[in-house]
């Protein structure tokens, strides 16, 4: 997509005086004159910034702005190896409440809602967002964090919580409940704010019609702020990034290319304001595309959309000679005929052979299941190209989740 003029402003100004303020991008960009950067395609000769060069900066070698100027620090969970530490200035934490009562605004919520905040607070970003954007919206804050569902599901009654956020597991795990108590009709809730995790029709609708709410799906990540960079609106086509923070690219995976509107690709973020820890041309590997054109919403014109996301170029697994990734197994599971939301796929190697099995949750029993598991498995050959053992469950066999939930186990390494 193209850079805006004012983004192209917001950037100049940054570079003037990046590589005195950040060692790390003193390092990055040594031999490069950064105020060569006059156009676009000069942008784009700019190399890529990637989680690895991040965990190599830890703990604070991030860190853009003298230590007084730092008010607080947040971190990714560090499953995967050395965590990235992100500090924040004043600014940072004003401009993320600002962006994040956008998104709240953007949903159709007010400062007459209230909000109950179910994701968890501490070094991750992701409760105290959602709490500093219902601050500056002026709604009234449930602060529970995660777990404890006896206790979300009385205060959600006893204080007539009007939105719910978290995470689509955990949401999921909350709808479950609500439906088995027969407590819809007590509730006062009216929308969802979930993020996190990409998540498939299926189970959106599960946790909308259960609960009684619409959902609108959150994104960020904690290296740009946290949740709340973008936001679907009214209209339900993809989500909203706030292009006067953060600036879109997608780009080939593979080549690094920028990619037209339109197609998929790895999305890559720039920020326009961070002042403790800016990102340049950050690969964030998730895949999604620009959505063409404008919104029908208020925000339309301004703010691109980029669409749902489809996965990660990390979340992709190979078996058998086919690639897969989860966005594809959600359609199989979307497409099969009394299949429920809820799956799990093991993957294990039994006498040098990959063997694929497609656990998932189904009312049905007898030759009705028997029928299910084989329409599964025909339309996951027919979609992904290998064929699964595909075993149905009783609904609410699978474990569910307080926070991300983990669908894909892989044995064989």
């Amino acid at each position: 997509m193209d850079m805006k003029p004012e983004q192209l402003e917001l950037i100049k100004n940054q570079f003037k005086t990046l590589k005195d303020r950040s060692p790390f991008y003193a390092r990055k960009f040594e031999g490069i004159d950064l105020s060569d950067v006059q156009t676009q395609e000069d942008f784009e000769k700019l190399p890529f910034s990637e989680k690895a060069d991040l965990r190599e900066a830890y703990p604070l070698g991030l860190q853009a702005v003298p230590d007084e100027e730092v008010v607080r620090i947040h971190s990714s969970s560090g499953t995967t190896g050395t965590p990235v530490i992100i500090p924040y200035t004043q600014q940072d934490v004003i401009d993320w409440a600002t962006i994040f009562a956008r998104c709240y605004e953007t949903a159709g919520i007010t400062n007459k809602d209230r909000i109950q905040i179910t994701p968890g607070y501490g070094l991750w970003t992701a409760g105290i967002g959602f709490q500093l954007g219902c601050e500056r919206l002026g709604a009234m804050a449930i602060p529970m964090g995660p777990g404890n569902t006896e206790k979300q599901l009385k205060m959600m009654q006893d204080l007539h919580a009007t939105v719910i956020t978290g995470t689509s597991s955990y949401a999921l795990l909350l709808a479950e409940e609500i439906s088995k108590r027969g407590l819809r009709d007590k509730l006062d809730l009216r929308k969802g704010v979930i993020g996190s995790e990409r998540w498939g029709d299926k189970m959106r609708n599960r946790i909308a019609n259960e609960m009684g709410i619409e959902i609108f799906d959150i994104y960020g990540l904690t290296e740009v702020y946290g949740p709340g960079i973008g936001i679907s609106c009214s209209e339900h086509h993809g989500m909203h990034i706030w292009e006067d923070y953060v600036y879109c690219e997608i780009v080939d995976p593979k080549t690094g290319e920028p990619l037209p509107d339109g197609e998929v690709g790895e999305l890559v973020l720039t920020t326009l304001r961070k002042q403790g820890a800016p990102l340049i041309r950050y690969r964030t590997h998730d895949l999604t595309r620009i959505i063409p054109g404008d919104c029908k919403c208020a925000y339309g014109c301004h703010h691109p959309r980029i669409d749902i996301l489809t996965g990660r170029t990390d979340d992709m697994v190979k078996v058998k000679g086919c690639n897969m990734f989860p966005a594809q197994i959600e359609e199989v599971i979307q497409f099969t005929d009394g299949a429920s939301s809820e799956y799990q796929v093991m993957i294990e190697a039994v006498n040098g052979h990959d063997v694929l099995t497609v656990l998932f949750e189904t009312p049905l029993e007898g030759e009705e299941l028997e029928r299910c598991e084989a329409q599964l498995a025909a339309i996951f050959k027919a979609k992904i190209g290998c064929t699964p053992e595909a075993k149905g469950v009783p609904m609410g066999e699978l474990p569910r989740s307080e926070k991300k939930a983990k669908r894909i186990f892989d044995s064989r390494y």
